[in-house]
This record gives C-alpha cells, structure tokens and sequence, in this order.
C-alpha cells in the first residue's frame, strides 16, 4: 500500500499540478496586493479619495456609518458592499494578465511549417507545356 501511494504521489502528473497550485497561490498574493496597494488607490484618487474597503451597509442599530468596516463588523451585521468591488476588480485583473499571458504563449509556440504546394495535375502541365510552346513560336 506504502509502495501504491508513493508512485500515485510522484506521478509527474501530481508534482506538476502540486507546482502549479503553489505558484498559483503565490500569483494569487501578488495580485491581491497590486489591486490592494496600486489599482484601488488610483481609483480612489480618481473617485475623490474614496476609500471602497470601509463602504457597507449596516444591518444592526449598533453599527454607525462612522465605524470602519472592521469595526462595524466586529459590532453587528453588515454588508460589505466594498469588499466586493475589490474582489471584483482583483478577479478582472487576473483575468486580464491571466489573458494576456496565454496570448504571449500562444504566440510563442512554433507555428507549422507551411505546406507544400500540391503537384500540378497532368491538364495544368499540359497547359503549362502549351503555353511554354505558344511562347516559345513567338519569341
């Protein structure tokens, strides 16, 4: 059973897709922080400073529209309507680079050679031959 496991475990299939999972979570960070720490203050400066982390909608008479969305949260219910929009803007940024390295890939791969022209066919030498001959009585 020992021996099953251990060729099921280094199957070049499970350490590829065990690579691509850590790499993954790793670009996942990168990501979160480049919409985090770049894309979203941009959009706040762009939007008058606003501050999309800390907009929620309250669903308790203790939470006040003062509070932070932490606190808030900490307090009551709320909804978190901000935290959404960061997300959403995280998952279309990694769409958009995920695209954008698939193209480069995809370009990159060694297009096939072209194919060769199919042989003439016995009427287009005929007719090639004819021509040749018509040219040949007038030069």
């Amino acid at each position: 059973m020992l021996q099953d496991f251990k060729n099921f475990a280094l199957r070049g299939n499970v350490v590829d897709l065990a690579v691509g999972v850590i790499i993954g979570a790793a670009f996942g960070r990168i990501i979160d922080s480049m919409v985090t720490d770049i894309i979203m203050p941009i959009i706040g400066a762009i939007t008058g400073g606003l501050d999309f982390s800390n907009y929620y909608i309250s669903l308790s008479k203790a939470v006040h529209s003062e509070m932070t969305y932490d606190e808030a949260k900490k307090i009551g219910a709320a909804i978190g309507y901000g935290q959404f929009i960061t997300v959403a803007v995280n998952f279309v940024v990694i769409a958009a680079v995920l695209f954008i390295v698939i193209q480069t890939f995809e370009r990159m791969k060694k297009a096939p050679a072209p194919a060769a022209p199919p042989e003439p066919t016995k009427t287009e030498v005929l007719l090639q031959e004819i021509r040749d001959a018509i040219r040949g009585r007038q030069g």
